[in-house]
């Protein structure tokens, strides 16, 4: 598993940020420079995607695997330098590995997760907003420029609100990889194995509602300090399921963004401010 460090690789206070079910770490490059100052940035590739290898059985594409790799992610970042106070950022799919991390006693972690920055995800997940990932998930073809590549991803990814051509420009440049290795200059295609979406593809909703009753379980044990994004238009994340997590467990602290659906992007000033005044 690949990740990417921003910081000083001495400093104690370690923030992990976890990018969402097709992104890839550099997701987090506005947000990392932003907080780099003050702590050590790690943000990982998720296994299948980004820099990361691909797995031989697709069938390993689950949240259970990937909060695994974080494991022994963190204890080689504590090999190399101790590490104090751990925090999480994780969107979408990485808040949910977030809540495995945090919302269980006894792993092998560093330092217990202090805060916790939830973006645009809970215990809840509308089986609508799945079905609709589904539609584009693994489906890609190729592409004949990086130009090319951000206007088709961006054909399924208004959820996540306004950006400036440039913007959108630098969150896609590290989405393509070339479709032939060694020409850099030739078609490119999605950084991701396309078969991270056939656990998705087998998922029924009888298996995401017993998944909810989990999660709900790892959410109400969380001793971190919780706050929860959430896109005012997300269909993701319910206004109701958000505010039920304000009422229990860590009861956490709800923040939304108007105008952005599922999921905000910590590009923003305001979104990534808010993330930066919350962890230090």
């Amino acid at each position: 598993m690949a990740y990417w460090q921003w910081g000083d690789t001495g400093n104690p206070h370690v923030v992990v940020c976890v990018h969402g079910l097709s992104r890839q770490g550099r997701d987090f490059d506005a947000l990392a420079r932003m907080l780099a100052p003050h702590m050590r940035v790690v943000c990982p590739d998720v296994v299948g995607r980004g820099r990361s290898d691909w797995l031989a059985d697709p069938a390993h594409y689950q949240i259970p695997v990937y909060a695994a790799d974080m494991l022994a992610m963190l204890a080689q970042l504590q090999a190399q330098s101790p590490i104090s106070r751990l925090d999480w950022v994780g969107t979408s799919m990485g808040g949910l590995i977030g809540l495995v991390v945090a919302g269980q006693a006894g792993l092998p972690l560093p330092a217990p997760v202090r805060r916790l920055v939830l973006n645009d995800v809970g215990p809840v997940v509308q089986w609508d907003a799945l079905q609709r990932i589904g539609t584009y998930l693994g489906k890609s073809g190729t592409f004949a420029s990086l130009e090319q590549a951000a206007s088709a991803m961006w054909a399924v990814s208004t959820g996540f609100g306004p950006h400036s051509p440039q913007q959108w420009l630098d969150l896609s440049r590290h989405m393509v990889r070339p479709a032939v290795t060694g020409e850099p200059e030739g078609p490119l295609v999605l950084h991701y194995d396309p078969r991270i979406a056939e656990p998705l593809g087998a998922l029924t909703q009888q298996a995401a509602g017993q998944g909810e009753a989990v999660l709900w379980q790892l959410y109400d044990r969380i001793e971190a300090a919780t706050l929860l994004l959430r896109g005012a238009d997300s269909d993701l994340l319910t206004r109701a399921t958000a505010e039920q997590m304000t009422e229990r467990g860590p009861r956490a602290r709800l923040l939304e963004f108007p105008g952005v659906g599922h999921a905000p992007t910590l590009v923003a000033d305001d979104q990534r401010q808010a993330v930066a005044e919350f962890l230090k």
